[in-house]
């Protein structure tokens, strides 16, 4: 897990350390061919190297590795997002993706496993969208669907001004709504042969519901201006619960 992450986080980086848009499709385009040497058996950065074997051992796709890169590419082509098809097609390759692999990492013995891994990912890249709307407006990106936009009469600029009105209101909570019906969704799924396997998934859910929670109790329009966090303390002590309650 330690090295999908360093992975993920090193193809993220190349998204917010380069403003250059032809330089980190370059660094991404390398990374691709990186991705390719991996499974040709020839990695050269240290990162592809200490992914060998567990691509081994756990039976990792190729093509895993290269949606998250394609995914990342969508974050330097794109600032705005048309609709929900588009966005979740992003959540997918950036979250949905990582889910599944670490599913795989975890073990399971039910393939509807990877189908709660695929839309736990998405709930949790929901969140995060949620939780960052204002954080990107002020980097001049939003990441909610332009036409649910229009549908709930928000502008562009009600979203990259910090504007907390009341439609803003309504659409982000449509927005937690959506994430919330995600986590719901993935947590049916989830076979019960598999929940003690994958505590470490069910450990992040339990802390990122509740911060969606605590997004929408405090009124989800502040997340324009503000941006709501979970105290390390209470992290540990939702985790703690969660895994003795699937032990």
């Amino acid at each position: 897990m330690s090295v999908l992450y360093a992975f993920c986080r090193e193809v993220d980086d190349v998204v917010d350390e380069c403003s250059d848009y032809q330089v980190a499709q370059a660094k991404l385009n390398w990374w691709k061919n990186e991705i390719e040497q991996l499974y040709a058996g020839t990695p050269q950065h240290p990162i592809t190297r200490a992914l060998q074997p567990v691509v081994k051992e756990f039976h990792l796709a190729q093509e895993h590795f290269l949606e998250i890169i394609d995914g990342m590419e969508m974050d330097i082509k794109f600032n705005r997002y048309e609709d929900f098809k588009q966005l979740q097609l992003y959540c997918y390759r950036v979250a949905g993706v990582v889910g599944l692999l670490s599913a795989q990492i975890f073990g399971f013995q039910n393939r509807k496993t990877l189908k709660y891994a695929h839309d736990l990912g998405i709930a949790f890249q929901l969140t995060n969208i949620i939780r960052d709307v204002g954080e990107d407006a002020r980097r001049g990106r939003i990441y909610l669907p332009l036409d649910e936009l229009k549908k709930a009469g928000v502008s562009e600029d009600d979203i990259l001004q910090g504007h907390e009105t009341e439609a803003v209101k309504t659409l982000m909570e449509y927005q937690i709504e959506r994430a919330e019906s995600y986590y719901d969704r993935a947590l049916r799924e989830l076979p019960t042969e598999d929940t003690k396997a994958q505590r470490p998934g069910l450990m992040m859910a339990a802390i990122y519901r509740t911060l969606l929670r605590e997004i929408q109790a405090d009124g989800a329009q502040k997340t324009l201006n503000s941006k709501t966090s979970i105290p390390p303390f209470r992290k540990l002590v939702l985790a703690a619960k969660t895994y003795f309650k699937y032990a």
